[in-house]
């Protein structure tokens, strides 16, 4: 590590980044605040220790903060993730949609799942051309009762998420509906994956970029609020 580098990150920074990967930048252009949503999305289950994960508890204060923070101009979120709890992707999603500052995302590697909503749910989403998107019904794991009723709640939750989708993007929710339930893609599930450029293609993502360019997004939308 250079000399530089030492001086400009304190030990509060490195703590942030060993255990929540954050980082507030001080020395560039502009005060942005790094939010990194990697591994498998943590809910009220704690997930096993070898597992890579984001705890939505340590997410959402840092939102609460990021957004009440006078000296943070914008929000840049940085996502690979495999999916996770959906209440608890659904609620950061939510959080980060309704934020007044301006925000951008930055797909690189996945964003499965509930990484959809989380992708979209920034004023402006970007997606790496070698990075993908995989869209799929809501799913459970352990004992599901087989009764009508839990086949409602299903429904009912994915259409939260669909409503979601279509209303932070430019796909339609038939569309959406239609790459959802494909059967003839993925091999052991139901639902389509999408490369970077076909998920711009259909209107989830904004654009293909490159962290260079995602910066220079996120530079000009604080420069023009």
């Amino acid at each position: 590590m250079s000399n530089n580098t030492e001086n400009s990150c304190k030990d509060g920074d490195i703590e942030s980044i060993e255990k929540l990967g954050s980082i507030n930048t001080k020395n560039a252009k502009h005060k942005i605040f790094c939010l990194t949503i990697i591994g498998e999305i943590e809910g009220h289950n704690i997930l096993p220790e070898n597992s890579k994960s984001t705890k939505y508890e340590h997410v959402i204060p840092q939102l609460i903060a990021a957004e009440q923070d006078e000296d943070i101009k914008g929000m840049l979120i940085i996502l690979n993730t495999v999916g996770g709890d959906v209440e608890a992707g659904l609620a950061l999603a939510e959080l980060i949609s309704g934020m007044k500052k301006p925000t951008v995302s930055f797909v690189l590697g996945g964003g499965h799942s509930i990484g959809v909503p989380l992708a979209v749910s920034a004023k402006r989403s970007f997606i790496a051309p070698s990075a993908t998107m995989t869209v799929h019904p809501v799913r459970s794991s352990g004992l599901i009762i087989g009764v009508p009723q839990t086949m409602n709640h299903f429904a009912r939750m994915q259409d939260r998420i669909t409503d979601f989708v279509v209303k932070n993007s430019g796909i339609s929710a038939e569309r959406f509906t239609e790459l959802m339930m494909n059967t003839g893609e993925l091999v052991t599930d139901v639902g389509s994956t999408l490369s970077g450029q076909k998920a711009v293609n259909e209107g989830l993502i904004n654009e293909l970029g490159t962290l260079e360019g995602v910066l220079d997004c996120l530079y000009k939308m604080i420069e023009n609020d």
